[in-house]
């Protein structure tokens, strides 16, 4: 309201957007050239590796991922996913979405905007705060690269060698509630792309 009571017109912020930490926050080091891409479709996988509880320090644990992936062993050109996101539902920036992402099964990532959750969800819990914080990031991917919903998967459903993003996720995908979240996130804000 105005200082005469005239009520101004209600606009809509989509849709709450999350807020992504940048490479900064994590002293990510400078990543190498690689092949470049247009991202049209998401997918979800998680870290797999040890149990990390909503207190782990999520800016090391990126750091000594990203260390390893560019290391000796590896030799990945940077950390293999887009986004991550820790156990307290901070999102941090990985790689340049534009590039393509790394893996260690056989299907291709290109043209996948891969977003990770960190730690192992075949032993940690799945909660409604990270489903949310999942659902409005890839609702802000899919308006952001025009990707359509229905394009949101795991990487199971592109890998026979995985069970990745683990059994406390990926029932969330499997009954199309991740999916069907959003599409109403996207529905708010008039805006679709399927």
């Amino acid at each position: 309201m105005d200082r005469l009571g005239n009520e101004s017109i209600k606009t809509t912020v989509f849709p709450d957007i999350v807020h992504i930490e940048s490479r900064k926050a994590w002293n990510a080091s400078e990543p190498c050239p690689y092949k470049q891409q247009v991202p049209v479709r998401i997918t979800v996988h998680h870290e797999g590796g040890k149990v990390l509880p909503d207190t782990a320090n999520a800016a090391t644990r990126l750091k000594n991922i990203q260390t390893w992936c560019m290391g000796p062993d590896r030799k990945w050109t940077d950390i293999p996913y887009h986004y991550l996101i820790a156990p307290d539902g901070t999102v941090y920036e990985g790689r340049n979405p534009l590039t393509v992402g790394e893996t260690n099964t056989e299907y291709d990532p290109s043209g996948h905007l891969l977003i990770c959750f960190l730690g192992n969800y075949g032993q940690q819990k799945m909660n409604q705060h990270l489903l949310d914080v999942l659902s409005r990031l890839i609702a802000h991917f899919c308006i952001q690269y025009k990707i359509d919903p229905e394009t949101i998967s795991t990487h199971r459903d592109h890998s026979k060698m995985t069970t990745c993003p683990g059994e406390n996720i990926y029932p969330y995908f499997k009954n199309g509630y991740i999916k069907q979240r959003v599409k109403e996130l996207l529905l708010q804000t008039g805006r679709t792309n399927g």
